[in-house]
C-alpha cells in the first residue's frame, strides 16, 4: 500500500518486504525547537506546529523545504495518519518504523509517549498497536541531536556554524523513510542468514513475535526457479533451519547473484534475498572471498548529496554512485562515517559492490564514559540489521580514535562485534591506533603526495626493513590494506575560497592523472599491500578531492581510472 506521488516512495527495507505498508514520508508539520523547551510547552499535545516540512529530508536540506544550515538542538514533527479497519483485526499489530532519525527520538502517539530511541544512524520501530484507534490518529516526533556534546556520534557533520575542512552540513531528525507496517499476531521479525558455500546450503534463524508457536515455511528461488525448501516449528521465539540449494550460484565481484526467500508463518509473508558466498582473512591480510585472492580496489564514499545531505534525491542517485564508482574501476568502498540506509546495501549486493560497514564514530569523545551510553547499543542494532547483505565484507566500528581511547571499550567493542557476527573480519579502529591483538587486518590512512616516497615508504615495508609508528602504541605495524591515500585536491571551477584537499594541489591535469597513477600502481604492484582505498568518489561542499564534482560531474575520462585500477595487482592470484 503506497502513494507514488510521495518522496523516496519505495520500499525501504528490501530483506524483509511486506504487502501491508504505508509510506509516511511527504508533508509534516514541523517545529524548531532551540529553546529544548518543547516538552515543557507539551508540543506532543499541540493541534498544530508551526511549519511544514517534505519528510525523509533533514531541515538543513533543500528538499525538505526548509534550508536552515544553522544549530538547532531539537525539532518536533507532527502528522496526522488514518489507520485502516482490518489492521487491527484478529489480533493483528501496527508496527511503526523508522529507516533514521538523528539522533534521540521520542514518539508520541495521540498525545502519549509510545516509546524512545538513542542512535542516529539506524532503523528502529514502535508497536504502536496500544496507543491507536481506528480512523484518525496523531503521531508527534521529538528529535534531540546534540552535535557538539561529545556524548553522540555524528560522523563528519560539522560542529562549527560553517562547514570546514572535511567536516559538512549537518543532518539533524528525521532523514529516512518512516512507514507504517501491519503485521498478523504471530510475524517475522527478523532474520540472521549464514551462506554455506562448501555444503551448498544456507541457514537461517528466524526471530517469531507473538506467542503462539507457528511452522515456518522457507523458499528459495534463483532466476524465479525453486531451489530449495524447508520448513519447522518456531520455539520460544526463534525457528532455526537449514535449507539446501538445488543449483550454487556464488556471489561474487562485479556479480551480484541474489536468490529470492519467502518466508510464510501462519498468515504472514514476507520476501527476502540472500547471496552464497564465503570470506575469510588470508596471508597479509588479503581478501580471501569463495576461496579466491581478491585486491580491494576501493574508493572513500561519504554518502552526501548537494540537495539532500545525508538523503539521497531518489532511489536512483543511490544505485547511481555505485554505478560510478565501478566505471572508474572500484570493486567495492568503504562507506566512511555514516550507516548507509539499506536500499543502497541492496544495490551493493545486486551489483556485487565490496563496500565495509563503519560507524560514523566521529563526534564521540571516547574519553567521557557517557560518551559510550548510547554507542554499544546502536553498534549492536547495525550489525542486526546489516549482518545479511552480502556485499559488506567487513566490519569497521571506529575511525581514527585519539591516544586518549580505552583499549579495554575497544576490544570489547570488537568482541561484540564477532559475538553478533563471528562471520566476518573485523577492524578495530580504522586507520592508526590498531590493538594488534583485536584487529584482523591492519589498515592505515596515508596521504603523501610525493610517488616516489610514497612507493619507497611501502617497499621498505614489504621487505620488512621499516614499519609504521601508530601515534598511540608503543609498538609499530606493518600495515597491509592502505584504506585512505590520494585526496588529491581539484576544484573543477577554481571558485571556492575554502576548498580543501590533502598536500599540494597539482598544476594541471597532466600531473593530477600521473600522481594518481604513480601513488595507485605503488600500491597495487607492492605484494605486501592486499588493498587500497582512494580519497574520495565525489566533492563535497568545500572538499575538493573527489574524482566526482559534487553534482556527479566526471572531473576527468573516467577510463583513464578505469584501466590503472583494472591491472592485476601483485597480490593477486
Amino acid at each position: 500500500m503506497n502513494n507514488l506521488s510521495v518522496p523516496r516512495s519505495e520500499y525501504p527495507r528490501p530483506q524483509l518486504v511486506r504487502k501491508d505498508w504505508i509510506n509516511l514520508n511527504g508533508e509534516w508539520e514541523f517545529e524548531r525547537d532551540r529553546a529544548v523547551s518543547g516538552k515543557e510547552r507539551k508540543l506532543f499535545l499541540a493541534e498544530h506546529l508551526s511549519e511544514k516540512i517534505t519528510v525523509p529530508f533533514c531541515m538543513e536540506s533543500d528538499l525538505s523545504g526548509i534550508g536552515d544550515k544553522d544549530f538547532c538542538d531539537c525539532v518536533w514533527y507532527r502528522k496526522e495518519i488514518d489507520i485502516p479497519e482490518n489492521w487491527l483485526e484478529n489480533g493483528k499489530k501496527v508496527i511503526l518504523n523508522f529507516g533514521a532519525c538523528d539522533y534521540r527520538t521520542s514518539l508520541y502517539v495521540n498525545g502519549v509517549l509510545a516509546g524512545s530511541h538513542f542512535g542516529g544512524m539506524v532503523s528502529f520501530s514502535f508497536d504502536i498497536t496500544k496507543f491507536i484507534n481506528i480512523g484518525n490518529n496523531v503521531l508527534v516526533v521529538c528529535a534531540e541531536d546534540y552535535r557538539r556534546s561529545g556524548a553522540q556520534p555524528g560522523g563528519k557533520q560539522s560542529d562549527r556554524y560553517n562547514s570546514y575542512g572535511c567536516f559538512y552540513t549537518r543532518t539533524t531528525g528525521i532523514w529516512q523513510t518512516v512507514w507504517l507496517e501491519n503485521v498478523p499476531a504471530t510475524y517475522i521479525k527478523s532474520l540472521r542468514i549464514y551462506p554455506n558455500v562448501e555444503d551448498s546450503n544456507v541457514a537461517i534463524n528466524a526471530i517469531v513475535g507473538g506467542e503462539s508457536a507457528k511452522t515456518v515455511l522457507f523458499k528459495a528461488f534463483y532466476n524465479d526457479k525453486l531451489a530449495g525448501e524447508v520448513s519447522s516449528k518456531s520455539s520460544n521465539g526463534i525457528c532455526s533451519v537449514v535449507l539446501s540449494l538445488s543449483e550454487l550460484h556464488l556471489w561474487e565481484p562485479g556479480e551480484g547473484r541474489l536468490y529470492d526467500l519467502e518466508i510464510v508463518c501462519g498468515d504472514d509473508r514476507v520476501k527476502s534475498y540472500f547471496g552464497m558466498r564465503s570470506i575469510s582473512v588470508g596471508e597479509n591480510g588479503v581478501l580471501v572471498i569463495n576461496g579466491k585472492k581478491v585486491f580491494q580496489r576501493l574508493v572513500l564514499d561519504q554518502g552526501f548529496y548537494p540537495d539532500g545531505i545525508w538523503t539521497a534525491p531518489d532511489d536512483a542517485e543511490l544505485e547511481n554512485d555505485i554505478k560510478r564508482s565501478m566505471a572508474l574501476g572500484f570493486n567495492g568502498a568503504r562507506l566512511h562515517q555514516k550507516v548507509f540506509e539499506e536500499r543502497f546495501l541492496y544495490h551493493c549486493d545486486k551489483h556485487g559492490y565490496l563496500v565495509w560497514g563503519e560507524h560514523g564514530n566521529w563526534g564521540l569523545v571516547l574519553s567521557q564514559p557517557t560518551a559510550w551510553k548510547g554507542y554499544f547499543q546502536e553498534w549492536r542494532e547495525i550489525l542486526l540489521r546489516d549482518m545479511n547483505h552480502p556485499a559488506i565484507i567487513g566490519w569497521c566500528p571506529l575511525n581514527e580514535t585519539k591516544k586518549d581511547q580505552d583499549p579495554e571499550l575497544i576490544k570489547s567493542l570488537v568482541e561484540l562485534t564477532k559475538t553478533v557476527d563471528p562471520t566476518r573480519p573485523v577492524i578495530d579502529t580504522s586507520g592508526w591506533a590498531h590493538e594488534n591483538d583485536c584487529t584482523d587486518i591492519m589498515d592505515w590512512h596515508d596521504y603523501d603526495q610525493n610517488p616516489e616516497t610514497f612507493k619507497k615508504r611501502y617497499e621498505d615495508i614489504a621487505a620488512g626493513d621499516i614499519m609504521i609508528e601508530s601515534p598511540r602504541l608503543k609498538t609499530k605495524i606493518a600495515p597491509n590494506f592502505i584504506s585512505e591515500y590520494g585526496g588529491i585536491k581539484w576544484d573543477v571551477n577554481s571558485n571556492l575560497s575554502n576548498a580543501w584537499g590533502y598536500g599540494n594541489a597539482p598544476t594541471s591535469e597532466e600531473e593530477f592523472l600521473s600522481r594518481f597513477k604513480g601513488l595507485t600502481e605503488a600500491l597495487m604492484f607492492n605484494p605486501f599491500i592486499t588493498g587500497i582505498c582512494y580519497t574520495q568518489l565525489t566533492d563535497i561542499e568545500q572538499e575538493t578531492n573527489g574524482l566526482y564534482t559534487y553534482d556527479r560531474q566526471a572531473k576527468f575520462d573516467v577510463e583513464f581510472f578505469k584501466n590503472i585500477l583494472s591491472q592485476k595487482a601483485a597480490c593477486e592470484d
